[in-house]
């Protein structure tokens, strides 16, 4: 698939503009409400000044962490772009994660990680409605996997999104089981609130700091 492109979110800046009007605002209806208060006041029991002062440090304490606020927005916006642009080089090349695996007709390498101990693995399959498709046995190491898309009966799988995990067994007991790392093409990165994430082929998301390796397509 030759889709390349990087998404990012919308700049903060005019957000933060946009809020530092607002406060303006805020500020002389105020000070006008103040002035208000002051004209109106009893003259018989007039406010005290110390009164007006705590008012006045109030909203200018408040003013001031708003700012502030906005500020740190601003900053964080210009840092995860800054990050978007150091993702541009991934694009194209193959990103090692535990996500769904895209399968497509071509075989999947996979990055098993047999627990200590074992003396079994057996990579675990199951399609997208979670059923189980597939269980097949493999080596007790952690040298990287063709899987070539089969089923128990050695019938290629149709293809769509798969769950793949490795079980590990000593003897006959199972001794851990969670989901398998493979590779998988990278062809866009997108910013958003909760950090970068890259999108491999076939739409599967995975978040960037989920990423354990990274290497050139293969051809």
């Amino acid at each position: 698939m030759d889709v390349t492109s990087i998404t990012t979110a919308a700049p903060a800046s005019s957000t933060a503009s946009g809020g530092g009007s607002k406060i303006t605002s805020d500020f002389n209806t105020f000070l006008k409400m103040l002035t208000v208060q002051m004209q109106n006041q009893d003259p018989l029991n007039p406010i005290d000044s110390s009164d007006y002062a705590v008012q006045l440090a109030t909203f200018s304490g408040v003013e001031q962490q708003v700012q502030t606020n906005q500020l740190l927005a601003e900053m964080t916006a210009r840092f995860s772009q800054m990050g978007m642009s150091e993702m541009a080089g991934w694009i194209g090349q193959e990103a090692r994660s535990n996500a769904p695996v895209h399968f497509d007709g071509d075989p999947v390498t996979l990055s098993p990680n047999p627990a200590v101990g074992s003396t079994r693995a057996v990579v675990v399959v199951k399609d997208a409605q979670g059923r189980l498709v597939s269980r097949e046995e493999v080596p007790v190491s952690a040298a990287p996997y063709q899987w070539l898309g089969a089923d128990a009966t050695g019938t290629a799988l149709p293809n769509g999104r798969y769950s793949i995990s490795l079980e590990s067994w000593k003897d006959n007991e199972m001794i851990d089981s969670r989901p398998i790392e493979h590779y998988a093409r990278v062809i866009e990165a997108r910013g958003g609130p909760e950090g970068t994430k890259l999108v491999l082929e076939g739409g599967i998301e995975v978040a960037a700091t989920a990423v354990t390796g990274l290497r050139l397509a293969q051809l």
